[in-house]
């Protein structure tokens, strides 16, 4: 294995002298995938039912859940070294993990066209504002294959090399910058009091609230451990993941609310867009635009590391591969009905990593050490419970949420199930 490279086969653990980063490292990074365009896009999707209040209690509650499940998560990289899906061997077995692979595979791939295109759209239309509909820089096809580029180059350099020389030097210190700027702006322009006394429309239950905000933190589950494998202690990872998410999350898309409410009461995309692009000649919104491209890179980074389990070949050949197919999807493909399936290909995961949690820090006392087997059926048929309790809710029960019920019942499925059908599991002793 080449030691000078930024990425490593998906199947092996990262060596330990390779694991360089600290709590800032993961700070940094977790800082800039909190924020982003579709984050501030879901503080406008909460901001009409729920009010000034509701929403940033929701916020506030569903932000500071999912990021203590993700930082939990991001431990299991850092004891074993290994990538997410590589991870999911020592809990699905050998074959036992290729059915979530290809799943991962498929919605990273789906969400990296889909950033390529906000970010397409964003720029477009400040291009349009800037200088006419019919220039260069408001050209759609112009800013896919720009952003499509970007993302695809910063995925084939890896997360070492990303995260040491863009994020922690610079990139980390102009998004606090934007995101201080916008801040300073809506004090300065917007009523906030009169905006916290007026309550919401109540078209949405404060737990549907909660369900979207902690989807935002749980949305990242499935690609965690591809970045925290390079940390060099738990206690770092779990604290500046779970701080650097919940700053920049909780930050993003509270501006996303405010925003809407104050400038954009109409709730259209456009309209927040347009009134974001309103503060400091648009460079604040430019700024956080940049970083969506950030968002795209883990897309795609990730999809080459879950490819990488089913396909025996380098992870930056596979990297530049995807980030080609994510830009030629946006520039070609009707993706409004695929939005569907991706959701639905989303809600595997949270009861996932409910079985995952239960038995990485319970059942296994945090070991990597296991007897190798091809498929663990207690697992799976935890798994399965907590899918089949998602879509229940989802169907039958939709105020109460479904995302934080079916990963507590999948994980409560997967401590009985495993302590009572634990063939094949034990801890092999180092």
């Amino acid at each position: 294995m080449n030691t000078t490279s930024s990425t490593y086969s998906p199947d092996l653990a990262v060596p330990a002298e390779r694991r360089v980063f600290g709590a800032r490292d993961l700070f940094s990074l977790w800082f800039s995938l909190g924020i982003g365009l579709m984050v501030l896009q879901t503080g406008a999707l909460l901001a009409p039912g729920l009010g000034l209040s509701g929403a940033l209690l929701a916020i506030f509650l569903g932000t500071a859940v999912g990021v203590l499940l993700l930082a939990a998560v991001g431990v299991i990289g850092s004891d074993t070294g290994l990538s997410s899906m590589a991870a999911l061997k020592l809990s699905l077995g050998t074959r036992g993990a290729s059915l979530p692979a290809l799943l991962n595979l498929l919605q990273l791939v789906g969400w990296g066209s889909f950033e390529i295109i906000v970010m397409r759209d964003a720029a477009s239309l400040l291009g349009t504002r800037a200088f006419s509909e019919g220039s260069l820089l408001a050209n759609p096809l112009l800013w896919t294959l720009f952003f499509g580029a970007l993302a695809t180059l910063l995925a084939v350099s890896g997360p070492l090399t990303f995260v040491r020389k863009v994020l922690r030097k610079w990139g980390i210190w102009l998004l606090l910058a934007a995101c201080l700027w916008l801040t300073w702006n809506l004090f300065a322009k917007a009523d906030l009091a009169a905006l916290w006394a007026q309550a919401g429309d109540g078209s949405m239950p404060l737990g549907v609230g909660f369900d979207i905000a902690i989807a935002m933190p749980l949305s990242w589950l499935p690609l965690i451990a591809d970045y925290s494998r390079f940390g060099k202690r738990a206690r770092n990872v779990f604290g500046g993941t779970a701080l650097g998410f919940f700053i920049g999350n909780l930050w993003l898309m509270s501006l996303g609310v405010a925003y809407t409410l104050a400038f954009a009461p109409s709730g259209e995309v456009n309209a927040l867009l347009l009134a974001l692009a309103g503060a400091g000649l648009g460079i604040p919104l430019l700024l956080i635009l940049l970083d969506e491209s950030e968002n795209a890179f883990a897309d795609i980074h990730s999809a080459a590391v879950s490819s990488g389990i089913l396909l025996r070949l380098k992870v930056e050949h596979l990297a530049l591969a995807i980030g080609v197919l994510c830009t030629l999807i946006a520039c070609l493909a009707p993706l409004a009905q695929y939005q569907n399936f991706l959701l639905l290909i989303g809600s595997v995961f949270a009861p996932l990593f409910g079985v995952v949690l239960v038995d990485h820090f319970i059942l296994r006392k945090r070991s990597a050490q296991v007897t190798p087997v091809g498929l663990r059926w207690p697992a799976l048929l935890a798994w399965l419970g907590g899918v089949s309790t998602y879509h229940l809710l989802a169907n039958f029960y939709p105020d109460v949420g479904a995302t934080l019920p079916s990963l507590v019942l999948a994980g409560l499925l997967q401590g009985l199930l495993g302590r009572a059908f634990s063939y094949g599991r034990e801890t092999a002793r180092v």
